[in-house]
């Protein structure tokens, strides 16, 4: 067995600079954009810190997806059920796509745009803006899209409520919708 003592240290090699300030503004999941203030695809840029070189993500040039690892930096914790907002009743944290997680990691699927000078241009944030990127891969459909594989609960409320059934944003409670 591993020893569970160890640490790990990770460094921001980017962050992000998004149109969402706010967690009510952002979508729930890059492609749920029912709710959000445009109701549109967002475009955002991942901008490299100084010291990142470019050589590291040049080759990312003609790939159309990629997988952006990253911190939920505004995160508060995490408990054991969460609430998801498709989900009916409480979920286990590690069943959903919680922010609140027992490591504050997350990953999206965004379109890759365009590599610029120190920066990547996307398109389907669902990312705060200022959220730091820990890592970014290559989207490989071969090896990355599994459109078969079976999920859990999700497929019960895909069943009843539809496939595209997901909640926009949430307005903050005591302010009047729109």
């Amino acid at each position: 067995m591993n020893d569970t003592s160890s640490a790990f240290s990770c460094h921001p090699i980017a962050f992000v600079r998004s149109p969402y300030a706010r967690r009510i503004d952002a979508p729930h999941q890059p492609t749920v954009v029912e709710g959000t203030e445009t109701g549109a695809v967002a475009e955002a840029i991942i901008e490299f810190t100084a010291d990142f070189p470019a050589i590291a993500f040049r080759d990312l040039a003609g790939f159309e997806r990629i997988w952006l690892v990253f911190v939920f930096h505004r995160s508060e914790g995490w408990k054991a059920e969460v609430r998801p907002p498709r989900g009916g009743g409480k979920r286990s944290v590690l069943a959903t796509r919680s922010p609140h997680r027992p490591n504050a990691i997350g990953l999206s699927a965004v379109e890759l745009v365009g590599v610029e000078e120190h920066a990547l241009r996307v398109r389907g944030m669902d990312l705060l803006d200022g959220t730091p990127i820990l890592d970014i891969k290559p989207y490989v459909p071969y090896a990355d899209a599994f459109p078969d594989a079976r999920a859990g609960w999700i497929d019960g409320i895909d069943a009843t409520l539809g496939r595209h059934s997901a909640p926009g944003p949430r307005k903050p409670r005591g302010t009047p919708a729109k």
